[in-house]
C-alpha cells in the first residue's frame, strides 16, 4: 500500500513538474504577443476536450483532457485566415514572429535559472575536502597528507567541497599543487594549519560523454562527509549562471556526440517514462534535489524547442530566417510538406523514446512476466 501511495505521489509531483514546465513555455509565447499587441485567440494546457474554460477579452483561457502538452493560438497564424492586420501573427514583421516563437524557450531558461538559485540559496548535500584515503603509488602518498586531512585551499585558492578540490587539481598546468591542510589526526598535531607541496601525475580517462581527456590526479579519495552546501543571494546568482552554462554546453556537446553517433541515443535519451522514474528518485532526496530536477528538465525543453526541426521553435524561427533573406515567405505547400516531413520525424522519435524508456527501465519485462502469469 506504501508503495502504491508513493508511486501515485511521484506521479502527481511529476504532474506537476511537467506541467509547469509546459505551462512557462507558453506563457512565454503568450506574453511577448500581448506586449507586441498581437491578439491570443486561445491559452491552452492540455489538449483535446475541454475541462474548464474562461473568456476575457479576445482570448480564452483552457484546461484540457490531456495534459501533456500545451498551445497558443494566435490571431492570423496561418496564411489562409491571415488578413495582414497589425494584431495578426502573420501581419507582423518576420523578426517580430521570431521573438514571439523565442520567448517560449527563453522562459524555461529563466525558471531554470531561477531553480538553480534557489537550490543554492536553500542548500544542498555536498561533500567536504576532507581525505579518506590515500592510493597506493600516486604522489599523495609519499607527500605527508594522512587520512582524516581537510584540505581548505589549492595553491592560496579556498575550498570547502571536494568537486571544486577536484577541479581546480584536474585543470592544473603547473606539475605541482600547494595544499593547505588542516591537519586532524592527533598524533600528528591536530588543528594546526600546514602547506604540504604534491606533485601531479596526468592520466588519461573518459568523461560524461565518452570522451577521452588528460587529467591531473594527485592520488587521494573523499572520506565521504557530507554537509549542507548554502550559499549567499550574490555567491547563488553567479553559481546559477555558472551551472545553467555548464549545462547548455554538455547538452549541446552532446547533441553533437550523438547526431555524429560519437554517443548512443538509446542510452542518453530518455521521455516522460523515464522523467517519471527520475522525480520519483529526486522526490526521496528532498526539495533541492526536485528543483535541481526542474532546472535541468526546464533548460533541456527549451534547448530541444530550439533545434531547427520543423514544428519546433527552432524549425519556426529558422523558417523566418528563410523568409527574411529571401523577401518572401516559402510557398504554402512547400513549407506544409516540410512541417509533415518534421512532425512524422518526431512522431517516430517519441515512439522509438518511449519504447526505450520501457525496455530501460524493466516495465517491459515486467509487463511480459505479469502476462505469462495470467495465461
Amino acid at each position: 500500500m506504501q508503495d502504491a501511495q508513493r508511486n501515485m505521489f511521484s506521479f502527481l509531483m511529476f504532474f506537476i513538474i511537467l506541467s509547469v514546465m509546459i505551462l512557462v513555455h507558453e506563457f512565454g509565447h503568450f506574453a511577448q504577443a500581448r506586449r507586441l499587441g498581437i491578439r491570443v485567440e486561445r491559452f491552452s494546457l492540455g489538449f483535446g476536450p475541454k475541462l474548464l474554460s474562461y473568456k476575457k477579452d479576445f482570448t480564452e483561457y483552457a484546461l484540457c483532457a490531456l495534459p501533456f502538452g500545451g498551445y497558443v493560438k494566435l490571431a492570423g497564424d496561418n496564411w489562409g485566415d491571415c488578413k495582414g492586420e497589425r494584431y495578426e501573427f502573420l501581419g507582423r514583421s518576420p523578426f517580430e514572429r521570431a521573438k514571439v516563437i523565442f520567448a517560449g524557450p527563453a522562459l524555461n531558461y529563466v525558471l531554470a535559472f531561477i531553480c538553480f538559485w534557489l537550490v543554492n540559496l536553500i542548500g544542498y548535500p555536498n561533500i567536504t575536502a576532507k581525505v579518506g584515503e590515500l592510493m597506493a603509488g600516486y604522489p599523495a602518498e609519499v607527500s605527508g597528507i594522512v587520512k582524516g586531512d581537510l584540505i581548505t585551499a589549492v595553491d592560496g585558492k579556498s575550498v570547502k567541497y571536494w568537486p571544486e578540490l577536484q577541479e581546480i587539481i584536474r585543470g592544473h598546468k603547473a606539475p605541482r599543487v600547494e595544499l593547505e591542510i588542516l591537519r586532524a589526526s592527533p598524533q600528528r598535531g591536530a588543528g594546526r594549519k600546514i602547506i604540504i607541496s604534491v606533485g601531479l601525475r596526468q592520466e588519461v580517462i573518459k568523461n560524461l560523454l565518452g570522451r577521452e581527456q588528460k587529467i591531473n590526479l594527485i592520488g587521494i579519495k573523499p572520506h565521504g562527509e557530507v554537509v549542507l552546501a548554502k550559499h549567499n543571494i550574490f555567491e547563488g546568482f553567479v553559481l546559477a549562471a555558472r551551472d545553467l552554462f555548464r549545462l547548455t554546453a554538455l547538452t549541446f556537446e552532446a547533441l553533437a556526440r550523438m547526431a555524429s553517433g560519437g554517443l548512443s541515443l538509446r542510452e542518453n535519451i530518455t521521455g516522460p517514462l523515464g522523467m517519471f522514474f527520475i522525480t520519483s528518485g529526486a522526490l526521496r532526496l528532498g526539495l533541492s534535489a526536485v528543483l535541481h530536477l526542474v532546472a535541468v528538465l526546464s533548460a533541456s525543453l527549451g534547448i530541444f524547442n530550439l533545434l531547427p526541426l520543423p514544428v519546433l521553435d527552432g524549425g519556426h524561427i529558422f523558417f523566418l530566417g528563410l523568409e527574411k533573406l529571401r523577401g518572401r515567405h516559402l510557398n504554402q505547400k512547400t513549407e506544409e510538406k516540410i512541417t509533415q516531413l518534421g512532425f512524422g520525424f518526431i512522431t517516430i522519435l517519441a515512439f522509438f523514446v518511449f519504447w526505450n524508456d520501457l525496455v530501460r527501465f524493466g516495465i517491459l519485462n515486467k509487463a511480459l512476466e505479469v502476462l505469462g502469469k495470467v495465461r
